[in-house]
């Protein structure tokens, strides 16, 4: 369109007839004259504004996936911090109870067989190579640890000490195949040689070879001179396997460890041995086998008045 004096008034004409129908449009409210013609432009135009809405808003939405990204980023990191230090924590109070636990249950072997004992912990297992079973404790010479002293935890015989450093000491296991210990049976006080095999139970030698033993049978520490290498007293294991006697002077009988070999964590050395002999004081009471239940019989006898169904009670 030209700018001519026509336009410019045509111009003006619009804008008249536009303010003068905006304010028609006011001043009638809902009762517009111009009501149908708005709806017929939302009828027309509607569609459009959707599809350009449609296409807009994934742009929109994208925008602000991206600025929230990075503080919903900041929400997981911080999440996964917490739940690392909380799992964390929960492994840490787990292993301090578990070691608590282990710690009184051997409190309570040196208390039963008063025995004076140092408490240490293994910080280190034997070379891989040689069939040897040994452990690293973390206390030495200067701890008044010295050479062939017994070794328990809460459990029973570990083993004996067989080298002495000033902070360090080494233990040979009990399962140790050159590790040997005299034995004496729970009760009948039957006397023994027990010796190492590895992962597997112990050879105990009977001196008597006509020794009534059972599967269940325990065995304690019978004790040297000196009370060294060993005190007397210290639980050992519990017979498993009973050979056959053949009359031979001696009887084998396998006897499983009471304690765990494979994880040792604190033990103790016995630097003061008993006054006296504690027998089978150290060995923790048996369970008692669970009674039987008893079973009631009901006997039902008929009585002699009892009517017959269908008949009368005087027939």
């Amino acid at each position: 369109m030209r700018d001519t004096r026509e336009s410019r008034l045509l111009l003006v004409l619009l804008i008249a007839i536009a303010f003068a129908l905006i304010t028609v449009d006011i001043r009638a409210g809902e009762e517009s004259p111009v009501d149908g013609a708005r709806q017929a432009a939302a009828a027309v135009f509607g569609p459009v504004e959707k599809g350009v809405s449609t296409a807009v808003d994934p742009v929109a939405n994208a925008i602000g996936a991206v600025r929230d990204s990075g503080e919903r980023h900041n929400r997981i990191a911080t999440l996964e911090r917490e739940n690392a230090a909380l799992k964390a924590k929960l492994g840490s109070d787990a292993q301090t109870q578990s070691r608590i636990r282990e710690l009184d249950e051997m409190l309570k072997r040196a208390g039963a067989g008063q025995y004076g004992i140092k408490g240490a912990e293994v910080i280190a297992i034997g070379a891989a190579q040689g069939f040897s079973w040994t452990v690293t404790i973390d206390a030495g010479s200067k701890d008044g640890i010295e050479r062939d002293m017994t070794v328990l935890n809460g459990d029973g015989l570990v083993g004996r000490v067989s080298t002495v450093g000033p902070d360090t000491a080494t233990v040979v296991l009990a399962n140790d195949p050159d590790f040997t210990v005299g034995t004496r049976l729970e009760k009948t006080g039957e006397l023994g040689f027990a010796t190492g095999q590895g992962d597997r139970a112990l050879s105990v030698q009977m001196l008597n070879g006509k020794a009534k033993v059972s599967p269940g049978d325990r065995l304690v520490t019978f004790g040297s001179r000196g009370n060294k290498p060993f005190v007397p007293g210290v639980p050992i294991g519990e017979v498993v396997k009973v050979d056959p006697s053949r009359g031979d002077l001696t009887r084998t009988v396998w006897v499983r460890p009471f304690v765990g070999f494979s994880r040792l964590d604190i033990v103790g050395v016995v630097v003061m041995p008993p006054r006296e002999d504690p027998r089978d004081a150290v060995l923790p009471p048996k369970p008692e086998a669970p009674k039987p239940t008893p079973t009631v019989t009901v006997t039902v006898t008929p009585s002699g008045s009892a009517s017959v169904p269908g008949k009368p009670a005087d027939e």
